[in-house]
């Protein structure tokens, strides 16, 4: 196991490339089972999720080869096998391979998938949405056992505004007899994306990106190449950082509409944006105001970058309050945070931060993925040497994190950690 060091206070300066969209590549990759030909992914990161789901792709008898960014699934002989546990407990997404295996063998088992622990985050919408079209959905010792004679199309409205729920759906009406509406669908970009590849796959989908997604049956999906979207996700985190310690960064590889809640309120804060078609410039401002977010479902401000956005209010004048209404337990790296000297106060559904302090290097632990980034954030601006552990959640969703700061002046690196750290983290 090994350990993010930081050594903070270098003005970062150069340019940075995002890597393909972690949120849509776990779908991506379910839904070439749907085909019965080779489907080439194109872009995608180098991260410990993709890793998993070509291992359980490979598992159920896909083949699988990748070329640098590039994955080629031959779906061809995969087969309807049994994944209740193992590789499907390490991540959250696993769950479209419910909807991909229904959609394409009418029946599927597979464990309830794990991933970040960030609350409650039910499959409900997901199993009404299996039900209205004619599967049969038990819960059997830990696995959902989907079973269908025949899948027919359906109205379904969801109750809770889900991407998960709606891609899923997606991937199992795609093949279903007849037409399926789904309302209140969710509208993020990488419902886009996977509705794309669908489409190029033979899938007649319309609607994708708004609360209203129409799907007509089809037979057969063939394979096609897909390039898949940059991860917006991974982007705001840069744009976060260069906001926060950034002379001049040039971020490419980026598309700036996907981020216009965060860029309206760095703009609020007073940091300098450009945009331009695929690249975003930002000019760092030592004097920042304080600003009040709550995260929405897309186009609102993104639950994922709540927690490097977090880490950047300790150096703005005022005081923000930070409102996650999309997952209320995601506020673990706070205590971490304070560890650093943040002065940051938990109220119900919210955080208050008040600024600016100057942030103390310090040994803390990354719970999840972003809390792993928000400590990132704060590592960069801080004095001294930040020691983050848990590099493991943050391995899941940025790829080449270090080398990529590294290259803007980051003093960064990684080192092995101690037989007595790791029992330690262990126990905590």
């Amino acid at each position: 196991m090994e350990k993010l060091l930081i050594k903070g206070g270098n003005p970062l300066k150069g340019e940075v490339r995002i890597s393909g969209a972690k949120n849509s590549a776990v779908a991506l990759l379910p839904a070439a089972i749907l085909a019965d030909t080779p489907v080439t992914i194109e872009g995608l990161p180098n991260i410990s999720d993709i890793q998993i789901l070509a291992e359980l792709l490979e598992e159920i008898g896909g083949k699988v080869q990748r070329f640098g960014q590039d994955i080629t699934i031959d779906p061809s002989s995969m087969i309807s096998m049994p994944l209740p546990n193992g590789r499907v407990k390490k991540l959250r997404a696993s769950y479209y391979f419910m909807g991909a295996m229904l959609g394409r063998f009418k029946k599927a088992v597979i464990g309830l998938p794990g991933g970040c622990n960030l609350g409650p985050r039910p499959i409900d919408q997901h199993i009404k949405g299996f039900e209205a079209l004619g599967a049969k959905v038990t819960n059997e010792q830990g696995a959902v056992y989907l079973r269908a004679d025949r899948l027919k199309g359906s109205r379904i409205y969801l109750d809770v505004v889900s991407v998960g729920a709606t891609i899923n759906i997606m991937l199992a009406a795609v093949k279903a007899e007849g037409r399926t509406i789904i309302e209140n669908a969710a509208k993020e970009p990488e419902i886009i994306d996977v509705a794309t590849l669908l489409t190029s796959m033979g899938a007649k989908i319309k609607g994708a990106g708004t609360d209203v997604i129409r799907i007509d049956g089809v037979e057969q999906l063939n394979g096609c190449r897909h390039t898949i979207i940059p991860d917006r996700i991974e982007a705001g985190t840069y744009t976060i950082i260069a906001a926060a310690q950034g002379e001049e960064v040039l971020i490419d590889n980026v598309i700036p509409l996907h981020l216009e809640s965060l860029i309206a309120k760095l703009r609020e804060m007073g940091v300098i944006i450009e945009e331009e078609d695929e690249q975003l410039l930002i000019r760092g401002n030592r004097k920042l105001k304080s600003v009040d977010i709550k995260t929405l479902v897309y186009p609102g401000f993104p639950t994922d970058l709540q927690q490097p956005f977090t880490a950047l209010l300790t150096q703005a004048e005022g005081t923000g309050i930070v409102t996650d209404t999309i997952y209320q337990s995601r506020f673990k790296h706070i205590d971490e945070l304070r560890r650093m000297n943040a002065s940051i106060k938990l109220e119900g559904a919210s955080a208050v931060v008040s600024g600016p302090v100057k942030l103390e290097g310090a040994k803390v632990k990354a719970s999840d993925l972003r809390a792993g980034a928000s400590l990132v954030v704060a590592g960069i601006m801080a004095d001294g040497v930040t020691e983050i552990i848990g590099l493991d959640h943050i391995d899941r969703g940025y790829e080449q994190l270090t080398d990529k700061l590294a290259n803007l002046g980051a003093n960064i690196w990684r080192e092995k950690m101690s037989s007595e750290e790791i029992e330690q983290f262990q126990n905590s």
